[in-house]
């Protein structure tokens, strides 16, 4: 199966082509911004009609959450038009898109989380302009697959436990926010889910001993989802501040960790309080946030 990977050199990405890559089962192209410019639709089409694929990832996407406030324009145009062209471009090539998309889509005042059908309402220009992306996407194309997901860390890229860890090196105690819950995730994990639940069951004739469908925990009678949106992340949440308790207890640093409220760190973009993704139509594997952590810390 031809599979387009966009992104490539992001957290998601690289941890995504990584997990596909070196097996029969999937024929890879993989692109970044260096290679391909996502906000050209002309480059786009060049892209997909030599291709021609059949499944299409996208984890491109403009992230700096921060940033996207005094770019708006340039939010809009790699994280909404941009994902808007490539499901046309996918509609034009019969190809299914896998979209990443995120939590911040909603406004977080929801405490028992957020369900797949609740009605978004972004706070902020970056959850504004991934949900513009979203609704761009189910304009333009009906194979479609857009996953949600928050607090992402993983290899090749900065994340809130390489900064822990960082700040656990010099400092004996640090103030950490503890009024914004959410489910930490890990790369990783979300990639094999997502290959596991959305890819293999387009596969056809997989050898029943390939070492790919033991390594991803393959159902060869599993069916193929229904196009719509998706919840992913790793089970249970804590808040920031909890996070990082874990982080130091993991990695056995004594390091003092002070809760603190979202105003004493002020940021240009507000953040949503509550970032509970509650996934409700289908079932998923994803390990504990406290396990998935472990496994990462594994590492160092």
């Amino acid at each position: 199966m031809k599979v387009l990977l966009l992104g490539k050199n992001g957290m998601l990405g690289s941890q995504m082509l990584k997990t596909l890559s070196g097996g029969v089962d999937f024929e890879m192209y993989a692109f970044d911004k260096d290679d391909l410019d996502i906000t050209d639709e002309t480059a786009l089409k060049s892209i997909f009609e030599r291709i021609s694929p059949d499944f299409v990832i996208n984890t491109a996407g403009y992230t700096a959450v921060d940033d996207c406030e005094t770019e708006r324009e340039t939010a809009f145009k790699i994280n909404s038009e941009a994902s808007g062209a490539i499901a046309a471009v996918c509609k034009a090539e019969n190809a299914v898109l896998l979209h990443i998309s995120t939590d911040y889509v909603f406004d977080g005042e929801n405490s028992s989380g957020y369900r797949e059908d609740d009605v978004p309402s972004p706070i902020n220009v970056y959850g504004e302009s991934k949900l513009r992306g979203e609704e761009l996407i189910t304009k333009n194309w009906d194979k479609y697959y857009i996953v949600r997901t928050s607090w992402l860390y993983g290899e090749n890229g900065k994340n809130f436990i390489d900064t822990m860890l960082k700040l656990g090196k010099t400092k004996k105690e640090i103030d950490v926010v503890d009024d914004q819950i959410g489910s930490p995730t890990y790369t990783k994990d979300l990639c094999e889910e997502v290959i596991r639940c959305f890819l293999m069951p387009y596969v056809s004739n997989l050898p029943k001993q390939h070492d790919r469908t033991i390594g991803l925990g393959y159902d060869s009678s599993m069916k193929k989802l229904p196009f719509g949106i998706y919840h992913l992340t790793n089970s249970e949440h804590t808040s920031w501040c909890g996070f990082a308790k874990k982080i130091f207890e993991l990695a056995k640093l004594d390091i003092r960790v002070n809760p603190v409220k979202s105003d004493a760190f002020p940021r240009p973009a507000k953040r949503p309080h509550c970032s509970i993704l509650l996934n409700t139509k289908f079932d998923c594997k994803m390990r504990s946030w406290q396990d998935a952590l472990k496994a990462y810390l594994a590492f160092f």
